[in-house]
């Protein structure tokens, strides 16, 4: 069962270009959620804009009796509620609703290679404590379950990276690719990642196109890889079936919601359009 509840903004801070990072004191939220999972945020006293929009996990951040009290969110200003949460200050508050969707499956390997693009690399600092014990998420015991993970983290220009000593010093080893060439490697985060040693397993965040060439590599690796889908989303809460995508069934294909059956799927389940 999911929160719903008004909650105070304690800090929203500049990260890169466009990027910010929303700490919200949400107490009951923070000692339940899960990496992989999301909430849903919408602005109070206002129908403008009317719904509220989806954002992964970023980290749980602990009070002084070191118990799970605020929720961090990073979200990159694209349209009107973006460009809103970057005018408020700590004082304010949101409407918030979560933890929502399924977060990420138990993962044990060797090797876990991340592979995030544009504002993908959100769910992914909670994923990285979690699989090297750095931290316990949603009541669960902290317990080491990966030797080593990899990021692999592209986009546009370098004015856009945002969290990655955060990463770093969640224990991952940081690769980045821009577009331009204005940072790290040049080209797509793909290629990158093909250029790296090879990992046991793949978990992909960010536009469509990265992740079906992820979903391709794996199959060609015969690796597990896990996606986590940006859908756009209404309610978050499976009621209005807005945020819907293609899977595969013994009988062809069907329809899943990606708030409740997802954001996060098998990549070898998904139908991606050619």
């Amino acid at each position: 069962m999911f929160i719903h509840s008004q909650f105070e903004i304690v800090e929203n801070v500049l990260l890169a270009r466009d990027t910010y990072r929303l700490r919200l004191h949400a107490p009951d939220v923070a000692r339940s959620i899960r990496p992989g999972q999301f909430v849903m945020l919408r602005l109070p006293g206002t129908s403008d804009p009317l719904l509220g929009r989806p954002f992964a996990l970023y980290d749980v951040a602990f009070d002084n009796r070191q118990q799970p009290a605020f929720l961090d969110i990073v979200y990159l200003v694209v349209g009107k509620l973006t460009g809103a949460l970057a005018a408020l200050r700590p004082g304010d508050s949101l409407i918030v609703w979560g933890p929502l969707g399924n977060g990420f499956p138990a993962i044990a390997c060797p090797h876990l290679a991340l592979v995030a693009g544009g504002i993908g690399q959100t769910p992914f600092l909670a994923c990285i404590k979690a699989v090297l014990g750095k931290q316990s998420y949603g009541g669960l015991q902290s317990k080491q379950t990966v030797d080593k993970v990899t990021l692999c983290y592209g986009v546009r220009r370098a004015e856009f990276l945002a969290g990655v000593d955060d990463f770093r010093a969640a224990g991952a080893e940081v690769f980045v690719a821009t577009d331009d060439g204005s940072a790290g490697f040049h080209g797509f985060v793909t290629d990158l990642v093909e250029q790296l040693p090879r990992p046991d397993r793949l978990i992909g965040c960010g536009p469509e196109p990265m992740m079906h060439r992820l979903a391709l590599l794996a199959k060609e690796w015969a690796i597990p890889c896990h996606l986590s889908l940006e859908s756009p989303m209404a309610c978050g809460a499976g009621i209005c079936f807005s945020c819907v995508t293609k899977v595969r069934t013994e009988s062809g294909w069907d329809f899943r919601r990606v708030c409740v059956d997802g954001p996060v799927f098998d990549a070898a389940a998904l139908v991606f359009e050619d």
